[in-house]
């Protein structure tokens, strides 16, 4: 091979590598100690909580509680920039109040399931206490013509009358979430909804992730190799062997008091641990009582494969 040929080899090589790294607003990436994810961008003075993107990281979405309402917001990835962040609608405009945050985005980029609250069991003076009382459905979204579109509730056999949340899809386009509706087993569980194909599911069924202290799955990875669950205020981790879950073990992340940890999520190149974490006032509990909210990032390597 002559010396131009190399030369030329290496620079579409280099310039091919380049093109295709994954771009997170232009920060450092983080190493085995977490960080404020987007300082001034995501994190600011709002409460804000669990950062996902779309399969191939070309648009990032995130929850900020605004006047009192979810809020969905994302950024979208145009000529290797990223867009302005912008609130996206997801209910009309007769709605002042509202709730939608936890996003997961479908492999095509064209769906996203988020946990929501029924607009039509309150009134629009309803106070923040009220709002968060009220039991969770799964609603989605679909992306048409480059925009997100109103929601609509999941079908039945997913949403109900009962507590639903923490959705998550998989790459096959099964939904996992958590729900206190009526079972053998009582109280809540992780569900898992087969995806059968046009916008149609089987009806779910109880995950067994051999927990001893109420650890529920809150985040699966695309081909469900492996889970994260949450318990205890905390963050654990269980793999996916040959269709049984194994037990649960702690993801040792340095937990601060008075501090809740949750929406645990992977970066689609599976570098990095994104998750959220929350700041009560001692006199309220829930998210009636939340003052701060913020997301971090951290390597996830050793922190979390290390367990396995």
């Amino acid at each position: 091979m002559n010396k131009l040929l190399s030369i030329f080899l290496f620079v579409v090589v280099f310039y091919s590598c380049k093109n295709n790294a994954i771009s997170y607003f232009d920060q450092e990436p983080p190493s085995t100690t977490p960080k404020l994810f987007a300082p001034s961008v995501v994190n600011t003075k709002n409460i804000e909580l669990n950062v996902v993107f779309n399969y191939d990281n070309t648009e990032m979405f995130f929850s900020r509680i605004v006047d009192n309402s979810f809020v969905i917001h994302h950024s979208e990835l145009i000529n290797g920039k990223w867009s302005k962040i912008k609130p996206i609608k997801m209910y009309s405009d007769s709605i002042l109040v509202s709730v939608a945050c936890d996003p997961t985005i479908t492999k095509d980029g064209k769906t996203m399931y988020f946990l929501g609250v029924d607009p039509k069991l309150y009134k629009n003076d309803i106070t923040r206490e009220k709002l968060y009382r009220i039991p969770p459905d799964i609603y989605k979204s679909k992306k048409v013509n480059g925009k997100w579109e109103l929601a609509s509730k999941v079908d039945f056999s997913i949403s109900t009358e009962y507590i639903e949340t923490y959705p998550v899809v998989t790459e096959d386009g099964s939904l996992y979430f958590r729900s206190n509706r009526p079972s053998d087993k009582g109280g809540m569980h992780t569900y898992r909804a087969q995806y059968l194909g046009n916008e149609k599911f089987a009806n779910p069924v109880i995950i067994n992730t051999k927990t001893e202290k109420k650890e529920l799955i809150t985040y699966v990875s695309p081909d469900e190799r492996y889970a994260i669950t949450n318990g205890q205020g905390k963050f654990q981790i269980t793999f996916n062997d040959n269709g049984e879950w194994t037990k649960p073990k702690e993801i040792p992340l340095k937990y601060e008091n008075n501090w809740r940890y949750y929406c645990p999520y992977m970066s689609s190149d599976g570098k990095y641990f994104i998750y959220s974490r929350k700041y009560n006032t001692p006199e309220k509990r829930g998210w009636a009582g939340v003052v701060k909210g913020e997301v971090y990032w951290v390597k996830a390597d050793e922190l979390l494969f290390a367990t396995q």
